[in-house]
């Protein structure tokens, strides 16, 4: 797995998160002052990058989580078939299809270049250069 551990208190919109052992992008974080009996208490939503669920962690400000370590690459799209585009990453030459999301589906085109994120295993297609 290619995960790292962070404080729960280190979290805030725009950073990733794992839950429920998915990736997720942190949308929103609200935070309990401390009470009598304990620590401050976190709530953090997050939005799947695979699959788009929101998901919400609870827990003590002082929690450690897991946090997917996240690579940011570059590649061409060498030929786009239905919704699923082949791509070369741009630096290892190395080639694999992708499913092309929806709301990039109208610039998809042989040619382009591509950003895209590999987190656990897996990939996706975030942008399109125009």
């Amino acid at each position: 797995m290619s995960t790292t551990f962070a404080s729960m208190k280190e979290l805030k919109p725009g950073k990733y998160v794992m839950i429920d052992g998915e990736p997720c992008k942190v949308v929103e974080v609200s935070s309990s002052s401390p009470g009598k009996h304990g620590s401050a208490k976190m709530r953090v939503v997050g939005i799947g990058l695979f699959d788009s669920q929101k998901r919400t962690l609870f827990g003590p400000s002082s929690e450690d989580v897991e946090v997917p370590i996240i690579e940011r690459k570059r590649g061409q799209i060498i030929s786009v078939s239905g919704d699923t585009a082949q791509v070369m990453d741009t630096t290892s030459y190395e080639t694999f299809d992708i499913a092309i999301p929806s709301d990039l589906a109208s610039d998809v085109e042989a040619g382009k270049e591509v950003d895209y994120i590999e987190t656990m295993g897996r990939k996706i297609l975030t942008r399109v250069a125009k």
